[in-house]
């Protein structure tokens, strides 16, 4: 108690049990003492007063039935000494400046200082008047707690220190004799926007002033609710709204984004703090909501689109901090409008980025070009301190369309790594925004149709033996790189076709750098398709590895049935294993010089193997030969065809030389065959054949001879086929007319297997599960599909049911 309990006593006090009232205490004395003392307390004179004698005042005038007469007086005084607090503590402070002026700025300097400190000024006078009154009331409850307890509950009236509360509501806060609750909304919100601007208030001030507006309830017939979320929340949001709304629009058109973004995190972060600080957190999910209604909702494509500092230059300068910023920031935009206008934005980037690296890789080869991989020469040289020299590969169309194609495979690894980073580091690893960067990247890749023989390419150049050395680990990242696009590739069975192409020739010509990453390869393959994709690869494996076990079962034959005049070393393949252009048959007449090493080995293979045919191949095969020049003798390394092609000249007689026709009609080799074979002899680096007239084009009409004056530092050299890695225009369209026909049959037989096992069925039905079983290997076409089922129609595997919608299998 801070009022004073009479004299004090020395030990325990004791309380008398009050007096009841005679003719000579009548209750308007009792009253008028009980008012007086209540002045005292208001006045901060509370020191001099007897509680005992205070408390026994009001107890007697509940208990003689005037509990109405107390009650209706003591709310009197109340108002008296609020009306008085009014005039004398809280009017003289209004700010003169009467509140804000709209939603902007209030401005800076001398004025905005003298604005703040104005209203802490009255807001001040608030806060002391409110400790002023809610004091006095403390006191004034104690000496009244009688009248509480025996009148006001069983009247089911408030209590008398609520009373207060009431009071101090309805003639301070809202009195309607003075404009308090006026100046008070206004100057609250004055110091709110005074700090949004950069200037400095006095928080706890403003702190103290909401809290009383927390504590104070409207009466029930208005809601029940505090003075705070009635008469401040509602007004101050609705200016927060405009402000920011107006903020919006002039931050948006200094044209920065990312400085936007920090601008909208920044005012995020304020009024977080501000709510939490001096206002209500209860205000803060609202305020936040509107926060993100005016910068962030409205101009979520500005942002994103926003030249020179949008989403496309944030990605261009790999601004990490920036995209999370702007992740983190459309995240809070409600039914994820945010991160939809994201993921489309993020795609269509990417798709734009792709088609530019399709447009950089549509560079064509030539139709008969030195093939970059093969145009190599080494050998050992004589004098000079030679020890081995290499060819620079000339640049060439080839050379152009296989660069092109390894560089547009490093540039879609190159811009997934890049994605894949932003992805981690800025988009939180982000699934769905995932989904979106995935989609874009197989929309781009399978827009380009050679996508599948370029990623092939990519792959061969990497497991193949070459100039650049390479580590397992160099290796295996390509590879699981390559597996990332292989993924998102449509047209798998075209990947296959090609694959298939480089990896026989990588086995054939011994150019794998190693086996193990071959076999780890074609694992990751059969991990994303399955066994069928991977079997013939794995067929063409066990070829090699049977070839190199009868290669030492042949040498064990020759030295029980006498050696053969060449060192013979034959590949015995599978014709169903290798892909069609390697095991088809290629007409070629074998020189004398060379039949008695294929018999023999004839011999052998039919003593092991009984009902096997051995076509021989020349096409990739290849042949040590030593050649005497005028110069000095060379060791060459040559194609089978080429071989046999120049052992044609061993017996034409110096300065003489053979036509075109004489040639062909010798060999028996396709035109297209021999046209590369005599280009790699006569218009090479290595022209060991001269061509009458000169030029690098072979012609019909053309004539050759031997080149006695061929000279060269080296002793062994390379002289590879000609020929081009990547397919030029009609290479491709052969190809596709391939792959086409392999898809018939695969529809023909999804379509059967299909039908087999649900017996009937509708053509939707089937139309949709074919797609879905073939959707791993290509995309077929429902015009394809139809025609296929057609086709089994005409050949009595399917019939159509009687109502023409549905199919019948015919077993």
């Amino acid at each position: 108690m801070a009022m004073s309990m009479g004299a004090a006593r020395r030990g325990k006090p004791k309380i008398r049990p009050p007096k009841r009232p005679t003719s000579e205490t009548p209750i308007k004395d009792t009253w008028t003492k009980l008012a007086n003392a209540i002045r005292e307390i208001q006045n901060h004179n509370a020191s001099s007063l007897s509680y005992e004698e205070h408390y026994r005042y009001g107890y007697n005038m509940v208990l003689h039935k005037h509990g109405d007469q107390l009650y209706n007086g003591v709310k009197a005084l109340i108002v008296e000494y609020l009306d008085k607090l009014a005039e004398e503590k809280i009017i003289p402070t209004f700010p003169r400046s009467g509140g804000t002026r709209g939603a902007g700025k209030l401005g800076g300097g001398a004025e905005a200082i003298e604005r703040a400190l104005e209203g802490d000024r009255f807001l001040k006078a608030i806060k002391s008047a409110w400790e002023d009154h809610t004091g006095s009331m403390r006191k004034i409850r104690d000496i009244l707690k009688y009248m509480d307890k025996g009148y006001s509950l069983a009247n089911g009236l408030p209590l008398i220190y609520d009373v207060g509360l009431t009071l101090f509501l309805a003639h301070i806060i809202r009195s309607s004799k003075y404009p308090i609750h006026t100046h008070l909304i206004s100057t609250l919100l004055s110091q709110v926007q005074l700090e949004r601007d950069g200037e400095t208030i006095t928080r706890s001030t403003v702190r103290e002033c909401t809290d009383i507006l927390l504590r104070l309830n409207v009466p029930e017939r208005e809601g029940g609710k505090t003075v705070y979320v009635m008469d401040f929340e509602p007004e101050f949001l609705k200016r927060s709204a405009e402000f920011y709304g107006l903020e919006a629009v002039d931050e948006l058109e200094k044209g920065d984004a990312a400085q936007y973004l920090r601008r909208v995190e920044r005012r995020l972060a304020e009024e977080a703090d501000r709510t939490v600080h001096y206002l209500s957190t209860t205000t803060q999910p609202a305020l936040q909501e509107l926060l993100v209604a005016n910068l962030l909702t409205p101009h979520l494509q500005t942002i994103l689109d926003m030249p020179g500092s949008g989403l496309v230059v944030m990605v261009d300068s790999d601004r990490i901090a920036d995209l999370r910023r702007l992740y983190t920031l459309f995240l809070k935009v409600p039914k994820d409008a945010g991160k939809t206008s994201l993921r489309a934005a993020l795609r269509l980037d990417i798709e734009e980025r792709g088609k530019n690296v399709n447009e950089g890789s549509s560079i064509e080869a030539g139709p008969s070009t030195i093939d970059q991989d093969d145009d190599q020469a080494e050998g050992t040289g004589k004098g000079k301190g030679k020890e081995k020299e290499r060819e620079r590969p000339k640049t060439t169309p080839a050379n152009n369309a296989l660069s092109s194609a390894l560089k547009w495979v490093q540039d879609v690894l190159d811009l997934k790594d890049k994605f894949d980073t932003i992805l981690d580091s800025a988009f939180m690893g982000d699934k769905q925004v995932q989904v979106s960067i995935n989609e874009a990247f197989q929309s781009f890749i399978n827009a380009n149709p050679r996508a599948p023989e370029y990623l092939s390419l990519f792959i061969d150049e990497n497991l193949k033996k070459g100039t650049k050395a390479r580590s397992d680990t160099e290796i295996e990242t390509a590879l699981e790189k390559t597996i990332v696009l292989f993924r998102f590739l449509s047209d798998k069975d075209k990947f296959e076709r090609y694959y298939k192409n480089h990896l026989a020739r990588r086995l054939l010509y011994a150019r794998s750098a190693s086996d193990d990453s071959e076999k780890q390869m074609v694992t990751k393959l059969k991990m994303e398709m399955g066994f069928q994709f991977t079997q013939k690869l794995e067929g063409m494996f066990t070829d090699m590895r049977l070839s190199n076990e009868s290669a030492n079962t042949f040498r064990n034959y020759l030295n029980r049935h006498g050696a053969i005049p060449i060192d013979l070393n034959v590949n015995v393949l599978t014709a169903s294993y290798w892909p069609q252009p390697i095991v088809a048959t290629n007409t070629c007449t074998f020189p004398a010089a060379l039949q008695p090493a294929m018999e023999t080995f004839q011999r052998y293979y039919d003593s092991r193997h009984s009902g096997r045919r051995l076509t021989w191949q020349g096409n990739l095969g290849t042949a040590d030969v030593k050649v005497r020049f005028k110069a000095r003798s060379h060791d060459l390394n040559l194609s089978t065809h080429a071989l046999v092609v120049l052992l044609l000249f061993e017996n034409v007689k110096s300065g003489e030389n053979l036509s075109y026709p004489d040639i062909k009609a010798s060999t028996d080799l396709p035109d297209s065959d021999l046209v590369r074979t005599l280009q790699s002899l006569a218009c090479a680096k290595f022209r060991v054949l001269t061509k009458i007239p000169k030029g690098r084009d072979v012609n019909p009409s053309d004539r050759f001879e031997f080149n006695e004056n061929f000279t060269s530092p080296m002793a062994r050299i390379k002289i590879m086929q000609v020929a081009s890695k990547v397919e030029n225009t009609k290479e491709r369209e052969e190809t596709q007319e391939m792959v086409d026909e392999e898809r018939k049959h695969q529809i023909e037989a999804c379509i059967v297997r299909i039908m087999k096992d649900r017996k009937t069925m509708s053509h939707n039905d089937l139309i949709s599960e074919v797609a879905h079983q073939l959707s791993s290997r290509f995309s077929p076409s429902m015009s394809l599909i139809k025609k296929r089922i057609e086709g089994l129609i005409d050949r009595e595997y399917l019939e159509r049911t009687d109502d023409m919608g549905s199919y019948r299998y015919l077993a």
